[in-house]
């Protein structure tokens, strides 16, 4: 890990130093995620209620530029051009380099056909068997760790030999039995745990950031 992306994590723990103790987790889902999109993976997320708009909310960091300005590659800005330059020079002005990442909670036609044919606790597993693919990673949140729709779809993750990143709180959980790496935010009340989940993906998000786009 390089210089500038584990100030990011110090950063964190100096910020909410009840954090200390994910500092490893945190670490070994960077390295998780790292390996994924240097491979050319994906990350799928999944939650509910309020977890669900943290997984809208890490897609919208990952996706577009967060704190830097990704500009694209001079070979991809040329690609653009000879294809059409108006066009491409629009584009390679405006467009920013990405990470990707689907939040599994957001295709309502989709979703709401499947729970209105199949059942409807297999939603969320129902994209991951569609979108996921060996090397890619379930990013699973929810507080208490024993969501049942969270739970179905890990277990199909797990069946993709997908890596299993989950994101709860502090008790011990089914979740976290299923994933490669649980990041156990220090509480239990639901309100208070994702306080604390908030800023560890902040986190992961600009660590990935500073890995991939050094510009």
């Amino acid at each position: 890990m390089k210089d500038s992306v584990k100030d990011k994590l110090e950063s964190l723990i100096k910020r909410y130093p009840t954090l200390g103790n994910c500092r490893e987790s945190v670490s070994k889902a960077y390295f998780i995620l790292e390996k994924c999109f240097r491979n050319g993976g994906k990350i799928l997320i999944a939650g509910n209620g309020g977890s669900a708009a943290d997984a809208e909310h890490i897609v919208g960091e990952l996706m577009k530029g967060f704190k830097k300005t990704r500009s694209l590659s001079k070979e991809y800005a040329d690609q653009l051009n000879l294809i059409d330059k108006e066009m491409g020079d629009f584009i390679v002005k405006n467009l920013q380099g990405a990470l990707p990442a689907i939040a599994l909670d957001g295709h309502p036609c989709l979703s709401t056909a499947f729970i209105n044919d199949r059942e409807p606790l297999l939603s969320f597993a129902q994209q991951v068997n569609g979108y996921g693919r060996e090397g890619d990673v379930l990013l699973a949140i929810s507080t208490s760790g024993n969501s049942k729709n969270i739970l179905y779809a890990a277990v199909v993750a797990r069946a993709k030999d997908m890596k299993i990143i989950a994101l709860t709180g502090s008790k011990e959980s089914k979740l976290s039995y299923f994933s490669d790496i649980c990041i156990q935010a220090p509480e239990t009340e639901t309100y208070l745990v994702q306080e604390f989940h908030l800023p560890i993906y902040h986190t992961l998000c600009l660590m990935l950031e500073d890995e991939f786009f050094d510009n």
